[in-house]
């Protein structure tokens, strides 16, 4: 018989693994402790960039890549459109890490790329207005996933594969027991073969043997209704990702009724509690994104307020991903592929994870994401 699992947290990288498992004919069962596409962690907010030239690392590229061809897959069996592409315009001084980050992956990856001076872009993006020795570097093959809906896709297609599915249920522990795991939850408790851990900004709480070195930060995100809305329609205006005095910011161009999205990236770098942090936005915070967003889209600088949001970043020490086996209990993987970047990888991630969870190894190089590397 084969390998029973059982998933905690039915975020991106949750729902991702339990659909991945449940296609793969595993007996899987997957616990969230809220509802699907819920507003408390990391995996809302109506919209997520998916890039492909990665500032972060050229490493990240060929997840990318593969991550990209799987959201497709998945829109094919659901039926639905959850990836749109726009093109994303990224700007900064060329020296900065936001640019010459993204070229160096490009040029590495052999990535279709475009580098405009501040004038060209003004040109191309009439609401952008950048300082004279700023560049915008345009691929056009990015856009943005909608991440409630991708979410619901990954669960509906997990559960027709023969995935249990268990919401508002509140994982309290889980233990390696002999070659297998046992999970508590508030209303039962599990035996299974293995055990992955997906549980966002409380991943820390859910394993605290092993001491993990994450923190915990609130983001801050506003959606606006500029009054010149010709400027941000995609035909018009990219996804943004801009690097200025005030940090990066990024955005999107208008979609449905929802409003201009704009935020910062790194809102707020003090560590939070999951469980106990303002989850509204205050008035100087929305301020300045305004100011900062305001400087290169002046459009928005009055633009009435749609929305306010808060969301969470599971930092690890050097911004990249946590992907491992508990030491000591291999039954047990451990997945924080956050860092503020990581709902675009979820496919690929989830995959990455069954592979761990089934064999022990991935044909996907994680080796960046080791636990190791972090004590």
């Amino acid at each position: 018989m084969p390998l029973d699992v059982v998933v905690i947290g039915l975020g991106a990288m949750g729902s991702a693994t339990l659909c991945e498992l449940a296609r793969r004919g595993i007996p899987a069962t997957g616990i969230e402790r809220f509802t699907p596409g819920h507003d408390r962690g990391s995996s809302h907010g109506l919209t997520r960039i998916i890039r492909l030239g990665y500032f972060e690392h050229p490493s990240y590229v060929p997840l990318v890549r593969c991550a990209l061809a799987l959201w497709r897959d998945l829109e094919s069996e659901c039926g639905e459109r959850l990836l749109t592409v726009t093109g994303i315009l990224e700007t900064g001084r060329p020296d900065g890490p936001l640019v010459s980050g993204t070229l160096a992956s490009a040029r590495r990856h052999a990535l279709d790329h475009e580098v405009l001076d501040a004038n060209a872009v003004a040109r191309r993006y009439p609401a952008f207005r950048l300082p004279p020795d700023f560049v915008g570097v345009v691929q056009p093959d990015a856009g943005f996933l909608e991440p409630e809906k991708a979410i619901a896709a990954q669960l509906a297609l997990a559960a027709r594969h023969g995935a249990a599915v268990r919401t508002g249920e509140r994982c309290l522990a889980i233990e390696a027991d002999g070659r297998g795991v046992r999970v508590t939850t508030e209303r039962d408790t599990i035996a299974a073969a293995r055990a992955i851990v997906c549980a966002g900004p409380w991943l820390g709480t859910l394993m605290p043997d092993l001491r993990l070195p994450l923190t915990v930060t609130r983001q801050a995100v506003l959606w606006v209704a500029p009054e010149e809305p010709q400027l941000f329609e995609r035909a018009r205006f990219p996804i943004f990702l801009h690097e200025g005095p005030h940090g990066i910011h990024y955005g999107f161009p208008l979609h449905a009724d929802d409003g201009l999205k704009m935020a910062k990236h790194h809102h707020a770098p003090d560590p939070v509690d999951p469980d106990d942090h303002a989850r509204t936005v205050s008035a100087a915070e929305e301020a300045a994104i305004r100011r900062a967003v305001a400087a290169f889209l002046p459009a928005t600088a009055d633009a009435p307020l749609r929305q306010a949001r808060t969301c969470l970043y599971t930092m690890t020490p050097d911004g990249d991903f946590l992907i491992d086996r508990a030491p000591g209990a291999p039954q047990i993987v451990i997945a924080s592929p956050c860092s503020g970047h990581g709902f675009k990888f979820a496919p690929v991630i989830g995959g990455a994870l069954a592979d761990l969870a089934l064999r022990g190894e991935t044909v996907h190089d994680l080796s960046r994401f080791r636990l190791a590397r972090l004590y």
